[in-house]
């Protein structure tokens, strides 16, 4: 709790110290990168993972973050060779490091390539709850596309953030991938205790959402037709690039505060679609429902235009913040008025810095923090390396959403 007072208050000086400079309030950068480096524990064992290929710097690309306490946590999917650790955090002490360093979580042997048992292979989107514990799901995958190889199963791992051990590993059934299996994001629903605790994970090339009981320690897995691409909707344009993405359905998940009724609403968009939808998780609560609850997802009005959506996040006020990975932009909605292209607006919007923002969070202190890595231009074009390449920014939710559709006070 102390240190994430001292967080906070030294992120509020950082911002009065930029509105003397900027005369604004929005995404403020914290870190940036032209290539992301790891701590090695020192120069020669960097220069001898270097001349292995072990460390190919230009191959590693960061794509999820999450924050708790005093650790910013980072993902490195190993798409191709050279990425040391697919898990890893940036100390919150080093706010006054610009491209800080790597360093690999819980520690460098987690993170071995193809270490079924102990190691991480690949991980995309994490997700830390009020239990202090960090939900990451490990794809068991290297490779991307046509170059995909399994070396390990789809597992859940949970880290115990207290002590940095692994408190569970659940394996997949085989009942709930498939040959097309994809699964790129997770959300974590907290229920009365922290037993009471549910894991709703998107499968964006197989077309499902996997639900994981932390009680029971199983899961089960829906199918329906909103998960599924939207036809109308493979065309991208972003950052000069022009490219089409067809087949990328359920993708962006996001849940709402509890209800007065006792559950969550989670709502979900495929990748190709302009469009919301949602279902209470007591739907997805029950594994019963699988077969029989076709008609309790809902269709939401679309977005308009350019809607395209990957990482998505709920406020305890039911704010929720959106990537517009078109148009280079940070989108909101306020839960309080219907969806509707009418009630969403903008909160940022940068055709430099924001090229393809990849994930967006809310810490606990309610700041938000997004990350942008330029991924398509990284995996159908290339990366300038003179150039900055990721950055990852942070700013209060209230200064975000102020002067916008989403603003709290203009619901009171």
């Amino acid at each position: 709790m102390f240190f994430q007072t001292w967080v906070s208050y030294i992120l509020i000086l950082f911002y009065f110290c930029v509105q003397n400079v900027n005369g604004t309030f929005k995404l403020q950068e914290v870190f940036r990168w032209s290539a992301v480096d790891y701590a090695y524990p020192d120069e020669y064992t960097r220069a001898q993972a270097i001349a292995t290929q072990r460390f190919v710097p230009e191959n590693n690309l960061p794509v999820g973050i999450e924050i708790w306490n005093d650790k910013l946590f980072v993902t490195v999917p190993r798409w191709r060779v050279g990425i040391p650790s697919t898990l890893n955090y940036i100390s919150l002490h080093n706010l006054g490091t610009k491209s800080p360093r790597l360093i690999p979580y819980p520690d460098w042997q987690s993170n071995e390539l193809a270490n079924c048992e102990s190691g991480l292979t690949t991980v995309y989107r994490i997700k830390a709850d009020a239990c202090d514990r960090l939900w990451v799901l490990d794809t068991g995958t290297f490779g991307i596309g046509n170059t995909t190889q399994n070396p390990c199963p789809y597992t859940l791992n949970v880290f115990d953030l207290s002590t940095n051990r692994r408190i569970r590993r659940y394996r997949f059934r085989p009942e709930d991938t498939n040959s097309n299996t994809f699964i790129a994001n997770i959300a974590v629903d907290l229920g009365n205790s922290c037993d009471d605790a549910f894991a709703y994970m998107s499968d964006e090339l197989g077309y499902g959402l996997i639900v994981y009981s932390w009680l029971e320690n199983k899961s089960w897995r829906f199918n329906h037709g909103y998960f599924l691409p939207d036809p109308l909707a493979g065309d991208f344009n972003i950052g000069g690039l022009n490219f089409q993405w067809f087949e990328e359905g359920i993708f962006g998940l996001s849940l709402s505060p509890v209800l007065t009724s006792g559950e969550r609403i989670l709502y979900f968009s495929p990748l190709a679609s302009n469009r919301e939808f949602a279902v209470s998780t007591r739907v997805l609560q029950n594994s019963s429902k699988v077969e029989n609850s076709y008609h309790e997802f809902i269709a939401l009005p679309g977005r308009g235009p350019n809607g395209h959506v990957t990482a998505k996040v709920m406020s305890e006020e039911g704010i929720q913040l959106f990537n517009l990975i078109d148009r280079n932009a940070i989108g909101c909605w306020n839960s309080a008025d219907p969806y509707h292209c009418t009630n969403i607006d903008i909160v940022d919007k940068d055709d430099t810095r924001l090229i393809f923002p990849s994930d967006i969070k809310i810490d606990n202190s309610g700041y938000v923090w997004v990350m942008s890595d330029k991924m398509s231009n990284f995996l159908l074009s290339s990366l300038d390396f003179d150039d900055i390449n990721f950055r990852i920014f942070v700013a209060p939710l209230n200064v975000l959403i102020d002067n916008t559709k989403c603003n709290v006070r203009t619901h009171q």
